[in-house]
């Protein structure tokens, strides 16, 4: 009896409750494939019906029974359907001890199975089984336990604790292999075979215990281990004997090799402790990842294989794969329920009756055959439709995904089946399985353990869902469907990279690796990299994460109907930059009808934040947008405003620039630093030319640390080594890592910073201060840096001196429109020029056709070279003696630098310190040059704020603006609202408008400057 059968015979069952406990006992023992009691114990000694022992309770000792009693194993109660199963609870609690205190108590009314645990020294864990869910895997894993294996069910011994202790087992026993040299090509598959056979032989496919007790036993004769163990895969492989024992045929490409490699005493004796756990109940979705990480430990890298948990797999593959199934099987239901119901398919249309006509329930209705069979050739045509589904995953790492789907696949075929005999549409045989999967990996350990996951999560199905594994080969080869290669770029031919072929399937599914475009260098090297832009330019940005390509694949795949949907878990920087160009090129030939924006996920212990994308040709009706239905979902994962759309403004573009990268150890400590500033050179040039201050991330969010650096620019090496002092600096801590860079010209100009940025440092040239913000950072700082600091590249400079500038950019209006259009790194919001700049329309007049507006061009000019920024410089046109808005947009943001100075160098802790050395009129320091001589040299008078003392210095250090902004003090929240009072009344806006009225307000804006309606 399957489980099927078990639910619809006791779903119609209308017995009391002795009629029907034995029966129902009975029928149980057969789904679980136990010997019946009168069977195993004809005595009734230990297992029996109607077990006689002492209640007792209230003083007096009376004689109870127990419905059915296994000794060491259960007492069982019935009682009618509906009755109050907590009594027969407490019926059992009172005469427990007569029955030898069983580890297990359980109570049942047909219709519900409640199993108490029951174990000394344990908290009491309850299980319920309801009928009509009694064939899902985990109750009908809790049924086998609690005929077959008690102890299974003991708190704390989960399916998590198993598969994590396997792993960890398996993967140091991969670790001594690898670390005594095996080759490891031979040590995945040989590992994968020993992995099966523990799952075998504790679910039945072995003989029990077989490939354990040869370990045990060859523990002291290693090469005997691998001469037996290479006998049993051989006899695994084709089927026949091993030793006494008959073997199943298994065959598959897992067993196509029988080698065996030969283990050291401790090896063996570690694995056979490994087998002894219960195999059968390890989790593969979660055992594979663990396993992998352990056999390649560059796995643990952001590259590769990543784990993704089961509610993360299950979050992307329910809306992509399954929703789509369902409603063809929900439409399917309906069909068939009025066939039944009325004969017709539809009822209510083309003349059929709304209800059934007279005698159709009746065996001699002449249409009920018909409508029968017609209902029948409906639920076969789905189940067939389900065992055609093919769904790839293109980065499978170990599996996970697909095992996943293809549970989730099984269910839903299941579901059908049981349906159909519940309404006598006759028994059909599951048909969904491993050969509907296809996959696609680089590395050639996740892509043996991927074929593994999958076979072991089906076989696992199978047996819990009571169907039984009888068809031989057991397995089957996997060769076509799981490929071992790249699946961005084919570099069969190096000289002609082409874009590798991925098989026409249904749906598309997983978890690509993530990688920085920034990074993609270092991790993959210059010549692959090259390769791959080459190959991709025009759909890929060479700035986008690896990513990208994934998602840009599939969507090819859709737009050449080759497949149907696709979803994908991506970087949460796919919403931005460079890499939303991916998105909006699915917009462009589909769309995008499911995402996750946001959403946390823990990788190696670290929280960081991802999104996940389903999309489609454009076909979907519906889209849902974090759980909740919306109307659209944009490129940039939004549903509100569509500000993904939004353009780069021509007045924007050339004021925000990423900082430079210097590509090795230029920086200095101010104590390296001053002493080479006074040096002396041959060419008579001060040292100052090429040594200034240097500020990253860190001196924003956190206190400036007094970093500076050696900054030839675009000199050549002749010019750079006149300056003596720094260019040995560079030479002894920059050349010898420049030496075995992979790019020739980092190699050959090596004294250069790797992106010295020009653009940025020309525009920043005649200010004498500038904007900068973090690139990320918990909260959208803003500081002033003052000429010739060098900003780093985690640093968004703006080539402004203004007020009213930075007090825009401090505003409420435009933090909205950056967080919208950013991207997140964990838990920090990520600042783009080209997004978040470029595409913000500033109030009308300070920002028009790519310069300043309106009368006040020359004013704004004059205050650039003089280095001061006046409020009038910024107000619009206006009549004579008007005041412009900017004016109190500049006076806010004055007062509110103002107050964050204060607060972070308050006077009574610091004094003003200035720092004097050589310095040239045309160079970096000529704002700070006195009295130049003849050929412009002069002392360079450098003021800074330093501590008063050690007590000011230890105070200061918690001084920082993240603190500050974490703290957010009544003042500055008031400095901050004034500032947002003025820029609102600057946009001619009312200050109350939520952050969705914002957005709409500004993407219009922005499409009317644009010129795009």
């Amino acid at each position: 009896m399957n489980p099927a059968q078990f639910i619809a015979k006791w779903q119609k069952a209308e017995l009391g409750e002795r009629q029907a406990a034995q029966q129902h006992f009975l029928d149980l023992c057969e789904l679980v494939g136990h010997p019946k009691p009168a069977e195993a114990d004809p005595a009734g000694e230990w297992f029996t019906f109607e077990k006689g022992a002492a209640r007792h309770g209230s003083g007096t000792s009376r004689q109870g029974w127990a419905d059915v009693w296994k000794r060491g194993c259960f007492a069982w109660e019935y009682k009618g359907r509906h009755k109050d199963l907590g009594a027969a609870y407490d019926q059992l609690l009172q005469y427990r001890e007569a029955l030898e205190n069983p580890p297990l108590l359980v109570v049942c009314d047909l219709e519900l199975i409640v199993v108490r645990t029951n174990f000394t020294a344990t908290a009491t864990a309850v299980h319920e089984l309801a009928l009509a869910e009694l064939g899902s895997p985990r109750n009908l894993e809790i049924l086998h336990a609690l005929f077959h294996a008690p102890a299974k069910l003991k708190p704390g011994a989960t399916s998590e604790a198993v598969t994590t202790e396997a792993a960890r087992r398996i993967g140091e026993i991969a670790l001594a292999l690898r670390a005594r040299g095996c080759d490891p090509q031979a040590v995945a598959p040989f590992l994968d075979r020993v992995v099966f056979c523990f799952f075998a032989e504790d679910i039945g496919l072995l003989p029990a215990g077989l490939f354990t007790s040869l370990l045990e036993k060859t523990r002291p004769e290693p090469a005997r281990f691998a001469r037996l163990a290479g006998q049993l895969f051989e006899a695994m492989a084709g089927g026949g004997d091993f030793g006494l024992e008959t073997i199943r045929r298994f065959n598959g490409g897992l067993f196509a090799s029988a080698e065996a490699l030969e283990l050291e005493e401790e090896e063996l004796a570690s694995l056979a402790a490994a087998g002894r756990l219960d195999w059968s109940a390890v989790d593969p979705s979660i055992f594979g990842t663990l396993f992998v990480r352990g056999l390649d430990p560059a796995q643990r890298a952001q590259l590769g294989a990543q784990y993704t948990s089961r509610e993360d797999i299950e979050t992307l593959v329910d809306p992509v794969v399954l929703a789509p199934l369902r409603r063809e099987w929900e439409e399917a239901k309906q069909v068939c329920d009025s066939l039944l119901a009325t004969g017709r398919k539809i009822p209510g249309m083309d003349g059929s009756p709304s209800r059934p006509p007279p005698g159709l329930r009746s065996a001699n209705a002449p249409y009920q055959k018909k409508a029968r069979g017609e209902a029948t050739s409906v639920v076969h045509r789905f189940l067939i439709r389900l065992s055609q589904v093919k769904v790839l995953d293109p980065a499978c790492g170990s599996g996970n995904f697909l095992y996943v789907t293809l549970q989730k696949l099984k269910d839903l075929e299941k579901e059908a089946i049981v349906y159909a005999m519940e309404r006598g549409l006759g028994s059909f045989l599951p048909m969904v399985g491993p050969w509907q999967l296809h996959g696609i990996e680089v590395s050639p350990y996740a892509h043996e353990l991927a074929q593994m996951t999958v076979w072991i999560g089906y076989l696992q199905w199978t047996r819990a869902n009571g169907f039984g594994v009888t068809q031989e080969p057991i397995l089957r080869p996997m060769d076509r469907n799981f490929l071992l290669m790249d699946a961005i770029l084919d570099l069969t031919d190096p000289e002609q990279p082409r874009e590798p072929e991925w098989p026409a399937v249904d749906f598309i599914v997983g978890n690509p690796p993530f990688l920085g475009g920034k990074k993609l260098r270092a991790e993959l090297g210059d010549g692959y990299v090259e390769r791959l832009f080459a190959l991709w330019k025009g759909r890929v940005p060479a700035e986008a994460d690896l990513c990208a390509y994934w998602f840009e694949k599939a969507r090819a795949m859709i737009a050449e109907a080759r497949c149907g949907r696709a979803g994908l878990l991506a970087t949460q920087g796919i919403r931005g930059g460079a890499n939303r160009k991916v998105l909006e090129r699915i917009k462009e030939t589909g769309d995008i009808f499911f995402a996750e924006s946001d959403r946390q996920w823990i990788l190696d212990g670290a929280a960081v934040h991802v999104s996940m994308v389903g999309f489609d040709a454009g076909i979907a009706s519906d889209r849902v947008l974090d759980g909740q239905p919306v109307a659209a979902i944009h490129a940039n994962l939004g549903a509100a405003a569509d500000v993904a759309s939004a353009r780069r403004l021509a007045g924007n573009v050339g004021l925000a620039f990423m900082g430079d990268t210097k590509g090795g150890p230029f920086d200095l400590s101010e104590e390296a630093a001053r002493p080479m500033l006074t040096e002396p050179t041959p060419h008579g040039r001060p040292n100052a030319d090429v040594v200034v201050p240097w500020t990253n991330g860190l001196d924003v969010t956190r206190r400036p640390r007094g970093v500076w650096i050696v900054d030839f620019g675009e000199r050549g090496e002749a010019e750079a080594a006149a300056y003596e002092a720094p260019f040995e600096h560079a030479r002894t801590y920059v050349l010898p890592q420049r030496a075995g860079n992979a790019r020739e010209t980092y190699r050959h100009l090596w004294w250069r910073h790797v992106e010295a940025r020009p653009g940025m440092r020309a525009a920043l040239a005649p200010l004498p201060r500038f904007l900068a913000t973090t690139t990320v950072s918990k909260h959208r700082l803003f500081v002033w840096m003052e000429a010739p600091t060098l900003p780093d590249h985690q640093l968004i400079v703006f080539a402004r001196s203004d007020d009213a500038f930075f007090g825009l950019l401090h505003s409420r209006i435009h933090e909205v429109w950056a967080l919208r259009l950013g991207t997140q790194l964990e838990s920090r919001p990520r600042y783009t020029p080209t997004t978040c700049f470029e595409t913000f329309p500033f109030p009308e007049g300070i920002v028009r056709g790519g310069a300043p507006s309106g009368p006040y061009r020359e004013a704004i000019a004059e205050d650039r070279r003089s280095g001061l920024a006046p409020a009038r410089a910024l107000g619009p046109p206006g009549s004579a003696g008007q005041a412009p808005p900017y004016a109190a947009v500049a006076d806010a943001a004055r007062e509110l630098d103002e107050l964050r100075r204060r607060w972070l160098d308050p006077p009574e802790w610091t004094r003003e310190e200035v720092l004097e050395f050589p310095g040239s009129a045309d160079g970096p320091w000529r704002r700070y040059v006195r009295d130049p001589d003849a050929r412009g040299i002069g002392t360079v008078r450098y003021p800074r704020h330093v501590p008063v003392g050690a007590e000011a210095a230890a105070r200061l250090k918690k001084r920082t603006l993240t603190n500050l902004y974490n703290q957010r003090p009544a003042w500055l929240d008031l400095a901050h609202r004034k500032l947002d009072e003025a820029v609102f009344a600057a946009y001619g806006w009312d200050p109350g408008l939520s952050d969705e009225a914002i957005l709409e307000k500004l993407l219009a804006l922005n499409r009317e400057r644009s010129g795009f309606l």
